[in-house]
């Protein structure tokens, strides 16, 4: 079966969760049809698990809870035209659809029905490719992906999702071309975000290496405190794996439409070719079978992911890429050990670390505070380059209920790497 119509353990779980969350809320229960497709089907034994009122109550409960934060409706908005919902409302590049390892019948066929060929987006690294097409004249978009899933139905098709730093509404505010610093020539460490200020102090004897994926490299502000979590380094303040090397990914380049899966997916695979082995992504969409496969792919190959789990609460849909099979999945806490009250829960969180009451890298050269799990995530990146998973996991810190829970995972780690504001002179506020 095609992954653009199966779901992942973790995502299922997840699922499951807020669907019976759903139905037993009766202002969920009584909700009418939803527009968008029915979701995958789910295994039998799971689908036993899901509350009892018919296939359609099943369908609208699941619809409900993986529709797109409403916070997103203005980043689409903003975008002037580049950016369109997905049917649950996920923003999505504008007349984009993506085909993946599309066969030459199969293409033969799209262009026959209309479609036009946009762009090829070989990913040879992940022994995949990707066909990105546009839609037939006068065709929605919406309609053009179910077409082409008719057409080719044994191909994977999705949209091209646009992902966003945990939960803010877009990377944040984008400065200059990004400069690269002494060259990563032997970095493991990856970060694919926005593209980070090489010159600030954090950064200081490490080696940084930048690209972009839609269009040249620019500075993040996001970008900049989470790579300074990850590897950063200067008087009191330390990242998780201070002094290290960096091979940073920018696939927003302060393009409205950046984010999307297709970037992301070439990032990871050069990453692969970088011959990175923990690549850190704060960044939250929806499921994406481009994603999805581009993630297996790296994993195949060595990578460990490491992502934010996000910032939209304790009913919040799963997010991803953190909810995909056998990426780690990062919470945050406050400096009480205190999970963020905005911070998703459930089975995709595999670990905790410092994410608020703390200092990071700011713009020019300043420090700033930040909050949210885009922050605790490079914590963790940054530690794995030095453990495994399960090394880390047995030195956690065990918090909430005994043993690994849906709000804490295995536990805290990376207490070390939060550092007063105060201590730094930290000055404005980033968050989530």
């Amino acid at each position: 079966m095609a992954l653009a119509r199966r779901i992942t353990a973790k995502g299922i779980a997840g699922c499951l969760a807020l669907a019976a969350l759903a139905v037993a809320t009766p202002s969920w229960a009584q909700l009418g049809g939803l527009p968008g497709p029915a979701l995958p089907t789910l295994p039998s034994a799971l689908m036993d698990r899901l509350p009892r009122g018919g296939d359609d109550l099943i369908d609208r409960t699941l619809d409900r809870a993986l529709q797109a934060p409403a916070r997103l409706d203005g980043l689409i908005r903003r975008s002037r035209g580049a950016l369109q919902a997905d049917p649950l409302g996920w923003p999505v590049a504008a007349g984009e659809i993506v085909a993946i390892d599309l066969s030459p019948d199969a293409r033969a066929l799209a262009l026959a029905a209309g479609y036009s060929v946009l762009r090829e987006e070989p990913l040879e690294a992940l022994g995949l490719s990707a066909t990105v097409l546009s839609p037939p004249r006068r065709t929605s978009l919406k309609r053009a992906v179910d077409r082409l899933r008719r057409i080719a139905p044994d191909t994977d098709v999705a949209f091209n999702h646009v992902h966003v730093p945990a939960s803010m509404e877009g990377p944040g505010a984008t400065g200059g071309l990004a400069a690269t610093g002494a060259q990563a020539t032997n970095a493991r460490l990856g970060l694919i975000d926005t593209g980070i200020d090489v010159t600030h102090p954090a950064f200081t004897g490490s080696g940084v290496t930048q690209r972009g994926f839609a269009g040249p490299a620019r500075v993040g502000a996001h970008g900049t405190a989470v790579a300074s979590l990850m590897i950063g380094r200067s008087g009191a303040f330390a990242g998780g794996s201070p002094g290290a090397d960096i091979m940073v990914a920018d696939i927003y380049g302060g393009q409205a439409a950046g984010g999307t899966a297709t970037g992301l997916a070439q990032a990871l695979a050069w990453m692969v070719e970088q011959r990175a082995t923990v690549v850190n992504v704060s960044l939250v969409g929806p499921r994406n079978a481009l994603v999805e496969r581009a993630v297996a792919g790296a994993q195949a190959r060595g990578v460990t992911l490491v992502a934010a789990v996000g910032n939209d609460g304790p009913a919040a849909p799963p997010l991803y890429p953190a909810s995909y099979d056998d990426v780690v999945g990062v919470t945050a806490v406050t400096a009480r050990d205190r999970a963020l009250p905005e911070a998703a829960r459930g089975p995709q969180v595999d670990f905790a670390a410092p994410g608020a009451d703390m200092a990071a890298a700011g713009s020019a050269g300043s420090w700033t505070t930040v909050r949210g799990s885009s922050f605790a995530a490079p914590i963790v990146a940054g530690l794995l380059a030095r453990e495994t998973v399960s090394a880390l996991a047995e030195t956690a810190v065990d918090l909430g209920e005994r043993g690994r829970d849906p709000v804490y995972g295995a536990g805290l780690v990376g207490a070390r790497s939060r550092v007063a504001p105060d201590a730094m002179g930290a000055r404005g506020r980033l968050s989530r």
